[in-house]
């Protein structure tokens, strides 16, 4: 087992558009995408559970989310988990994003 990786796969929603920052001569993108899971719950009735994760892209691929994701597009991520921690009026908080190696758009931006 000395192969393990870091690795994750999302098929999701694009919650909104890719909000697009330069730091020193690099492109960066965040943007949100919903998974959906749904189970049986002990009464017998399915439930439906939205899962948010925060995608960060840079580079080409930032590039890439500018020009061709919008609101409501159905994209394929496979990137790495990310954890992080800033301070904010003294309080130390914590992240967790998801670094986007590649990107396929998956359908045509949806309608809602």
């Amino acid at each position: 087992m000395s192969n393990l990786r870091n690795k994750i796969i999302l098929l999701g929603k694009a919650g909104k558009q890719p909000e697009i920052k330069n730091f020193e001569g690099k492109k960066n993108a965040r943007v949100s995408i919903a998974t959906n899971e749904s189970y049986k719950n002990a009464q017998g009735d399915w439930v439906d559970n939205t899962i948010w994760h925060n995608l960060v892209a840079w580079g080409p691929k930032a590039t890439f989310f500018e020009k061709n994701v919008q609101k409501g597009q159905e994209i394929l991520v496979e990137g790495t988990i990310v954890n992080r921690s800033y301070e904010l009026n003294g309080e130390k908080k914590y992240i967790t994003e998801i670094g986007v190696i590649d990107v396929l758009l998956i359908g045509k931006k949806s309608n809602s």
